[in-house]
């Protein structure tokens, strides 16, 4: 198995930088980089980049709107755009119900909605999880009456990612309570400017507004936005699930933070000398750097196979889901080890883009003050997109077949 990028590939990278070099906004970078708050307009300007270049949907298919890119295209994209600061797409639109759409959608929804994704004109959001049905996802209770040529749902969803700012957000409800619980789902899309939609913050370790409550009181949703045949929406949804743990894997950005790492420990001191050299710090860096090359390798096995296949990830984007988020909170920890008493303290104002630092932390250190808040909201990681817990089971019942 040769694990050397070809000189095609190698050409392509190239094409990648410089289009990041010209096209990237610096202020936008320099946010990333530091670890400051991104704004909504900040996601929507880098989308309408990529989309003015053809490159706004890099695992679509052409005849959707995207590059038709193979999987080691996409990877090197991804890789290149997170080590110059460029920020994440965002997936629940692109990745999540984009796919969503293009298999189970008819070709009316295709043609209003995809469209309007890719070019950034859309912001979506997810309508997943409740109170009482996180892991459990099937026990939900958000209901959806049909009456006439319409839905009306009433119910609530929690941990909503950014729905705040959020346009539709796509929705699992309960249309029937007969036979087995999964058989009576539907999967619904909704405009979030529709009356009877509540949208109450969450306000996170951080002190961040990040997530939110969503509710739905006498929600009228027409018939045309129900995704599929009604009842079948359980089936959506574990396709989007497999798609949503590949996407969790962020080979790209742990590979910017692992460079970060280095930069602090090959400046950082510890009785005088650069934390580097200390060999225990130094085998729990090269401990995560290994596991994170197998798992950039193992994430290009995935959406290969996906691309061969048109099929969604199975049981396989559980690993993914896993080994991602357990090296970004690794690396998150290792980060704040480094720095040592710098990062103890949590400055909310050092996620501001202008905030000029404080004198007495050090050149390398600018970072440090929001670098606690980042640590605390990396704990999510092992949770959403289904507990590492129950992405174990999977991995028993349907690889190992316990």
């Amino acid at each position: 198995m040769d694990l050397n990028f070809t000189t095609e590939e190698q050409l392509f990278r190239e094409e990648v930088r410089g289009f990041l070099r010209a096209k990237l906004p610096a202020e936008i970078s320099h946010k990333v980089l530091g670890g400051k708050r991104i704004e909504k307009s900040d996601f929507v300007r880098w989308q309408q980049l990529l989309n003015e270049q053809g490159w706004g949907a890099i695992a679509w298919p052409e005849a959707f709107g995207g590059t038709g890119w193979n999987a080691v295209q996409q990877h090197i994209f991804d890789e290149e755009c997170a080590d110059a600061g460029a920020p994440m797409q965002l997936p629940f639109g692109l990745k999540m119900v984009a796919p969503v759409i293009m298999e189970f959608g008819n070709p009316a929804q295709q043609q209003r909605f995809l469209p309007h994704i890719v070019d950034g004109s859309d912001w979506w959001c997810q309508g997943y999880s409740e109170p009482g049905s996180g892991s459990d996802l099937a026990s939900l209770t958000t209901r959806a009456v049909r009456e006439g040529d319409h839905y009306t749902v009433n119910g609530q969803k929690t941990w909503n990612t950014l729905g705040q700012y959020a346009d539709w957000i796509f929705c699992l409800v309960r249309t029937s309570t007969e036979g087995r619980r999964q058989k009576g789902i539907s999967f619904l899309l909704i405009d979030m400017k529709t009356p009877g939609i509540t949208v109450r913050p969450i306000i996170m370790l951080d002190g961040e507004h990040e997530i939110n409550e969503v509710w739905f009181e006498d929600v009228r949703v027409p018939l045309e936005n129900l995704i599929g045949e009604e009842n079948k929406g359980w089936t959506y949804a574990k396709f989007l699930l497999g798609h949503e743990r590949t996407g969790i894997a962020g080979v790209g950005r742990s590979k910017r933070e692992l460079k970060k790492l280095k930069e602090i420990a090959a400046t950082e001191t510890t009785n005088g000398r650069p934390l580097i050299e200390d060999q225990r710090f130094r085998d729990r860096i090269a401990q995560v750097e290994l596991e994170l090359m197998a798992l950039e390798i193992t994430n290009l096995r995935v959406i290969s196979a996906e691309g061969e296949k048109k099929r969604a990830p199975g049981p396989e984007a559980s690993i993914l889901k896993i080994k991602g988020s357990e090296i970004q909170q690794m690396l998150s920890e290792l980060q704040m080890q480094a720095l040592g008493h710098y990062a103890l303290p949590y400055t909310e104002e050092a996620l501001e883009a202008d905030w000029p630092g404080d004198p007495w932390m050090p050149d390398y250190a600018d970072y440090a003050a929001p670098l606690s808040g980042h640590y605390f909201n990396y704990r999510k990681t092992s949770i959403y997109g289904g507990s590492n817990e129950i992405q174990r089971n999977i991995i028993s019942q349907m690889i190992l077949g316990l």
